[in-house]
């Protein structure tokens, strides 16, 4: 029987925390495209309005092992800059994962930037072994709040 598994992540930045809450969470499906072409070839909402219950999906490049997944927003507080999600499709749901969620945290920080708090927990199919997927998670994750925070030191006046 699988079991249900966790990886957690903090990473530091000198954007402040909603402005960050705001590019590389809410509205990344907009930005993701952008910033991140090489990795993200489109993305938008498919159900809802960016609120609870709301669906988003990413379309992938071929330099993911997977063409495109769909995230639901279970969980979301803008004022504390603070959501949960749920992968519901793509993104190896079927194929090697049962079930995926992950709960971002973006947190003012003393010296005026933030600290973003990532916590995943997902459940592996029976007889899938993970092997060096948790770092290209961290990597992934990493590298999307690094992409959206080189954009709003760029663009000050963005997200404000």
């Amino acid at each position: 029987m699988a079991s249900t598994n966790s990886w957690t992540l903090e990473i530091a930045s000198p954007v402040a925390a909603l402005r960050l809450f705001r590019a590389a969470v809410m509205d990344w499906h907009t930005l993701a495209p952008k910033l991140a072409p090489d990795v993200v070839a489109s993305a938008h909402p498919v159900d809802g309005e960016g609120g609870v219950g709301s669906v988003r999906q990413f379309n992938f490049t071929s330099v993911m092992p997977f063409g495109y997944m769909k995230e639901k927003l279970e969980f979301l507080d803008v004022d504390k800059c603070e959501c949960k999600s749920t992968l519901v499709e793509g993104g190896g749901i079927g194929v090697a994962i049962e079930t995926a969620t992950s709960h971002i945290k973006v947190e003012p920080a003393a010296d005026g930037g933030s600290v973003v708090k990532v916590d995943s927990t997902y459940k592996l199919l029976p007889g899938v072994e993970v092997k060096d997927e948790i770092a290209k998670a961290k990597e992934s994750v990493t590298a999307i709040f690094k992409a959206a925070e080189a954009y709003l030191v760029a663009n000050p006046d963005a997200y404000n």
